[in-house]
């Protein structure tokens, strides 16, 4: 794949596009409490800062091969990529674990949880138009080349899609308020067992028993969203009735 602009250039702009739609996004809508809604931003901001170092350590795990092999350039780590897989399993764990600490008696935002794989979708379009996240040499139907000249499945088109369709789907639940409060679990499940899966023909090294690093994280991940999502089915907290009165409202 080639092009007459800088392809870094477009990949951030792809990334910045996904980063704003879920800034712009109403997902506080339904908080008519300040005190509430401020609450709800302190455990985002713990949120967010657990993704981004969750995005970093899976990079490490997964491309430098950290513990298998030496990493020594920490600085360099700054600039270099970073993983939806380790974003999203450290920032569900990190809040998992913030929540009894701040008594935090809010359920998860499921219009959240709706906006996020949009964002993702179209953060892999800049995965695309740079060339990461590359998938395995291909020559199929339509494969993808890029400057190597060699055939590949387009990976990256292949989360787009699935990310889209996720995200039509948790709408669908949310304006009806099916699984209230566990759509983010529920997205959680989903993209550990498509991963899982993709990684396969994503072009990562696997030296876990042919599994690479973000294979095992996304096992993690799954169990991870199952539990909360039975969890909160079978012991659903008092304090959301009232939230699921206001989400139909809003």
């Amino acid at each position: 794949m080639n092009a007459p602009f800088d392809l870094h250039v477009a990949y951030v702009v792809m990334m910045a596009l996904g980063f704003a739609l879920v800034t712009s996004f109403r997902v506080t809508k339904p908080f008519a409490d300040k005190e509430d809604r401020k609450r709800y931003y302190t455990l985002q901001i713990i949120t967010l800062v657990a993704a981004v170092i969750g995005a970093k350590v899976a990079v490490v795990l997964g491309d430098a091969l950290w513990p298998l092999r030496p990493f020594n350039d920490w600085y360099a780590l700054l600039g270099s990529g970073r993983s939806i897989v380790g974003a999203l399993l450290f920032g569900f764990l990190a809040a998992e674990a913030a929540k009894p600490l701040l008594h935090y008696d809010i359920p998860p935002n499921d219009r959240f949880a709706v906006i996020l794989p949009f964002s993702i979708g179209i953060g892999r379009i800049g995965c695309l138009i740079v060339g990461c996240c590359r998938g395995v040499p291909w020559d199929g139907p339509w494969a993808i080349t890029y400057s190597d000249g060699i055939p590949r499945h387009p990976a990256p088109v292949y989360e787009m899609v699935f990310n889209i369709a996720m995200g039509f789907i948790l709408l669908a639940l949310c304006r009806r308020q099916i699984l209230f409060g566990r759509l983010f679990a529920l997205y959680l499940m989903s993209y550990g067992v498509f991963r899982f899966a993709i990684e396969f023909i994503r072009e990562t090294a696997k030296p876990y028993a042919g599994l690479s690093a973000y294979q095992v994280l996304c096992v993690v991940m799954f169990f991870a969203g199952a539990w909360a999502l039975i969890a909160r089915t079978l012991n659903e907290p008092p304090s959301w009735a009232k939230w699921r009165v206001a989400g139909a409202r809003a």
